[in-house]
């Protein structure tokens, strides 16, 4: 999936950015994510940011071995200071060289480091485009993340099953690549609350 490793640090920080604007208010707001209003996005954003730092780091166990749909995630009280941390913490464990090699294991797959290092970005980059359409937020993401974000996509959408998420949504072949990487992961550019 990659030839070279990515650092996590410029996305996660966008991502940490958006969810800081977000209001108390918004919190019940309707999302990309048809099965989640904005507290679950963020609770899954938290948990898989957990998740998938200790798929870097090699240290499985409940962790990563719940798959993502097991449960609808929600957020506690204590999410504005725990959300960002997670966020950090996944991009440090990214940085590592070890974390992109050998196998790991997240949601309960296991699959090559290079791999969930790519679904890392990949939700980093996707779920960043609801919670900024969301919030109604400006989002321009890492440009090398979202280069493997639709490259990963791309992927994904060529292979027998059709797409990550769900069915890819067209996009014209000229629009802005963020709306191309969004349509691959079965979401509507055009969506809005």
């Amino acid at each position: 999936m990659t030839d070279t490793f990515l650092d996590l640090g410029p996305q996660a920080l966008i991502v940490a950015r958006l969810a800081e604007n977000v209001t108390d208010e918004q919190l019940t707001a309707a999302t990309p994510c048809s099965d989640y209003a904005l507290r679950n996005l963020l609770g899954h954003l938290l948990g898989l940011s957990v998740a998938l730092r200790d798929a870097a780091r090699k240290d499985l166990g409940a962790t990563t071995d719940t798959p993502p749909a097991s449960a609808v995630p929600d957020i506690g009280p204590d999410w504005r200071a725990e959300l960002p941390k997670a966020l950090d913490e996944l991009a440090e464990a990214w940085r590592d060289p070890a974390a992109w090699t050998g196998a790991t294991r997240a949601g309960g797959v296991d699959l090559p480091g290079a791999v969930a290092g790519a679904v890392a970005t990949d939700e980093l980059v996707i779920h960043g485009w609801d919670l900024a359409r969301a919030t109604g937020q400006d989002y321009a993401p890492d440009p090398a993340a979202l280069e493997s974000a639709h490259g990963f996509l791309l992927a994904a959408a060529d292979s027998p099953n059709g797409g990550i998420f769900g069915p890819v949504v067209p996009v014209p072949a000229e629009a802005p690549l963020l709306d191309r990487a969004v349509g691959l992961s079965g979401r509507d550019p055009k969506w809005r609350p």
